[in-house]
């Protein structure tokens, strides 16, 4: 993972991307390697799948989850919003 101009490039499941974002490049980085070992798990548990599916395979996972943390907050919201009541 290489740094240049604002720039960082990274692989996941084996190819490059350059990407650029408003973020600082190491989170970026970060978040690459996350996604990356999702999918060469995913690619583990489902050998004969394509990469396009493994991509929507993790992709689905990871709005699962973040549904599922939605939903978390919103009801500690809640829990916090009867206790100050």
């Amino acid at each position: 993972m290489s740094k240049e101009d604002g720039k960082v490039t990274v692989e996941i499941f084996g190819e490059k991307h350059v990407l650029r974002g408003t973020e600082d490049l190491e989170y970026i980085q970060k978040l690459a390697y996350k996604v990356d070992k999702k999918m060469r798990l995913t690619a583990q548990r489902f050998p004969r799948l394509a990469a396009h599916r493994i991509a929507i395979l993790v992709a689905l996972n990871l709005e699962d989850d973040l549904e599922k943390l939605r939903e978390e907050q919103e009801t500690l919201m809640e829990m916090l919003g009867e206790q100050s009541e």
